[in-house]
């Protein structure tokens, strides 16, 4: 079982195996028609297409995020629809830095599924490593809805941060540097982060090749930042929830299981003006 990375050699050993799904996870947000049709120009054999805001996201919510979290039901019938059960080693690949395959991993992770891993190096290190690629729909056996519920005690809500950080918990903000303090913010309408929060960009956990870094080097660097708390102390946030997985898939890759994810994040936190606004790196 494969639970937190694959590398694309071991994929393509597998590619046959009736007992495992690839999704391909591959999103654009400056064009959110890009990544189905990235999709359909080119694609893993036998991977399923999982739109980040169909699929891994309920966007009729209001007030939780440019992406909140889905609904239990809708999420384990779209499982179903893709043929996943319990027994099913789920793959997930994006465009290459994994931010977005990450939030497809902790969607079935909260869910309890352990079999799910995401492609290190992504569909970059696939193609150029020459592995095939087809443009053909895979064919599905589609099975009942996924029988488990969402874990809610891995998902914070806003209140829950709040108590959180007045409690001294460890909130760690995953997007840019420079968005975290302020300077710029291209998404959001306020710029700034969450009173409280620190930062680790989640591009910290690649390695110069763009494959995430040794499990004994975020190990270390995690470990840094718990300074001595456990993982279940860190609550992980982003703009809108989707990259603060990326976090919480590098700790559990160097074995630090038990951190949460902050559903709505900053796009959510500012959705009330009453809420703080911090800027700088304090």
């Amino acid at each position: 079982m494969f639970a937190t990375l694959i590398d694309c050699e071991t994929l393509l050993q597998h590619l046959d195996d009736p007992s495992w799904v690839v999704l391909d996870a591959r999103v654009n947000l400056a064009d959110r028609a890009a990544g189905e049709a990235m999709y359909r120009q080119g694609h893993i054999p036998g991977a399923r297409y999982a739109n980040l805001e169909r699929d891994l996201s309920d966007m009729r919510v209001q007030g939780e995020g440019r992406h909140p979290w889905p609904r239990d039901d809708d999420f384990t019938h779209t499982l179903g629809a893709w043929g996943i059960t319990p027994d099913t080693q789920v793959v997930v690949y994006d465009a290459d830095q994994g931010m977005f395959a990450a939030r497809a991993w902790w969607l079935l992770r909260t869910l309890g599924h352990q079999g799910v891993a995401v492609l290190d190096g992504g569909f970059a290190r696939w193609n150029a490593l020459g592995f095939p690629v087809t443009t053909e729909f895979p064919e599905i056996r589609t099975v009942a809805s996924y029988p488990a519920t969402f874990d809610r005690s891995l998902l914070f809500s806003h209140d829950d941060v709040i108590a959180h950080l007045a409690h001294g918990g460890l909130l760690v903000d995953a997007r840019a540097a420079e968005r975290f303090r302020g300077d710029v913010e291209p998404l959001d309408r306020k710029a700034g982060h969450v009173p409280g929060a620190m930062n680790r960009p989640f591009a910290r956990n690649l390695a110069a090749d763009g494959r995430f870094k040794s499990p004994q080097e975020l190990f270390a660097e995690f470990g840094e930042l718990l300074s001595g708390r456990t993982p279940s102390d860190l609550v992980s946030m982003c703009g809108s929830g989707v990259t603060a997985a990326h976090n919480l898939l590098a700790m559990a890759h160097a074995g630090l299981v038990g951190a949460k994810l902050y559903t709505g994040s900053w796009s959510g936190w500012i959705s009330d003006d009453a809420r703080p606004v911090a800027t700088g790196d304090d």
